[in-house]
């Protein structure tokens, strides 16, 4: 079975919110999560690439220091999900979509919630094969 249009603008949605990220030194863009880890680099010296932190908001967050082929410092934040902005808003918006669309198909929440922050971050999903599956 095939996603049908409201599914594929929903992951579309998804992708565009948290991606493309530019070096506001060299402007190279990193169009997605995984380019964005293989095409920089870690911290030199051997510091550590990754920095945990607590919002005002309580939000816990893991802050991911990289460096860009030009050798600036890029940072990016995983885990928090109240960016206060216009773009943070949308990007809340196209989450709860696809999370309807996926608790309509019977999707347990839980699992629904994993798959489309698996999805965003890069990592392996089964964002897909839940969408396309009969019910």
């Amino acid at each position: 079975m095939f996603m049908d249009a409201q599914e594929f603008e929903g992951l579309k949605a998804l992708l565009d919110s948290a991606f493309p990220k530019t070096c506001r030194n060299c402007g190279h863009v990193y169009e997605t999560a995984e380019q964005f880890f293989t095409d920089t680099q870690d911290m030199a010296g051997g510091r550590s690439s990754l920095k945990s932190a607590i919002e005002d908001d309580g939000c816990v967050v893991v802050e991911v220091f990289r460096n860009c082929r030009c050798g600036s410092s890029l940072m990016d934040e995983f885990g928090c999900r109240r960016e206060h902005s216009e773009k943070g808003d949308q990007r809340r918006a196209a989450f709860e979509k696809m999370l309807a669309v996926l608790q309509a198909k019977n999707i347990p929440d839980s699992n629904a919630r994993t798959e489309i922050v698996n999805f965003l971050r890069g990592k392996p999903n089964q964002l897909k094969a839940l969408l396309t599956a009969d019910n």
